[in-house]
């Protein structure tokens, strides 16, 4: 069985790492590169950098930033916000990046997808989707969960990888800080029809619910952003948790 990776989240706005509920409230949680740091020194799989205003804003990804914080780790960085191109994506791997996130641009500009994969390799190219239910389906929205696209989650998703994504990275912008556990018929929804692997992310608030995702769905990782950046536990403590439960994790 593959190992489940644990992945913190920064949420970046003006040079901060931010927190909020349903998109929404953001609080200043501290600096990217000094909690990146303290989540890689921690046991962290990875780590996710996601410039949440850059979309709305029409700008690139803080790219000085994304350098200081890829110094500072040693496990994998992904990064994302405002990549609107295959160049942008260059750019951030340029920059320090192992893997590039695309979200509102691809929506847009599907191609997006299939030229970074030619360029880079799959395994750079993260298609990112936050979905909300409609009462129907699960909708995609675009420009950080402000816009609905009209588009359909895990149709989505299935388009996303024929056009060569590595990996989802699905969140639930219902559940996104709300700490009542990952969004599981959403994330089954998703695994169930994709064969690359898709990350887990929105409502994680105790350890229970890494195990619950990680046993109810076939998702091959959960990231979290608050559980970490309150200090309820360590990315440590939640692996050795998962062990003890017998989930495989590194």
């Amino acid at each position: 069985m593959l190992m489940k990776r644990i992945i913190p989240c920064l949420d970046v706005k003006n040079g901060k790492v931010v927190k909020g509920v349903n998109f929404i409230d953001l609080k200043d949680m501290g600096s990217p590169p000094l909690l990146a740091e303290e989540y890689s020194d921690q046991g962290a799989d990875e780590i996710t950098f996601l410039d949440i205003a850059a979309s709305l804003e029409y700008r690139q990804t803080t790219l000085d930033l994304v350098s200081e914080t890829a110094r500072r780790v040693f496990v994998p960085l992904t990064v994302g916000g405002g990549i609107r191109s295959a160049d942008d994506m260059r750019d951030a791997l340029n920059a320090g990046a192992d893997k590039v996130s695309v979200n509102s641009a691809a929506i847009g500009n599907p191609e997006i997808i299939s030229e970074s994969a030619e360029r880079f390799g799959r395994q750079c190219v993260v298609v990112a989707i936050d979905a909300k239910w409609t009462g129907k389906h699960w909708e995609v929205l675009s420009h950080g969960g402000t816009r609905p696209t009209g588009l359909e989650a895990v149709g989505w998703a299935k388009k996303a990888e024929e056009l060569g994504a590595g990996e989802i990275l699905l969140t639930s912008v219902d559940a996104d800080g709300v700490k009542d556990g990952f969004d599981i018929p959403l994330n089954n929804a998703v695994a169930d029809e994709v064969g690359i692997p898709v990350i887990a992310s929105g409502g994680c608030g105790k350890m229970e619910d890494f195990y619950e995702v990680f046993t109810q769905t076939d998702v091959s990782a959960a990231l979290a952003a608050s559980v970490f950046h309150y200090k309820q536990f360590t990315v440590g403590e939640v692996k050795e948790y998962l062990k003890d439960k017998g989930v495989p994790v590194r």
